[in-house]
């Protein structure tokens, strides 16, 4: 389905649909919010050999999330950067979310 997107802007509400189950959702903020504190620990305990494992974390729960609730590709085959970047304002919009409800 290689669909063309002439701006991120433009490419994001595709995206947004392409994860609409809360529980993909879910699956995609575990896997951003493991990759964090990967980072935090490669970072507190100086050793890069961690960083090894943010692929896994980060696509293996968002890949889940396709393949057991959406039933879908995920975008980040056709679209890497875009979904990539999509991830993470995903993820601050539902942070956001949460701190605003509180």
């Amino acid at each position: 389905m290689n669909q063309r997107f002439d701006s991120f802007w433009a490419f994001y509400p595709y995206y947004l649909s392409e994860h609409s189950d809360p529980r993909c959702r879910a699956l995609h903020y575990i896997g951003s919010i493991s990759v964090l504190i990967i980072i935090g620990f490669s970072l507190l305990f100086q050793n890069a050999t961690w960083l090894l494992l943010t692929p896994i974390a980060g696509y293996g729960f968002a890949w889940l999330g396709h393949g057991i609730f959406e039933h879908n590709r995920p975008a980040t085959f056709e679209h890497p950067l875009y979904s990539f970047m999509a991830d993470w304002l995903m993820l601050a919009q539902w942070l956001s979310s949460i701190f605003k409800s509180s």
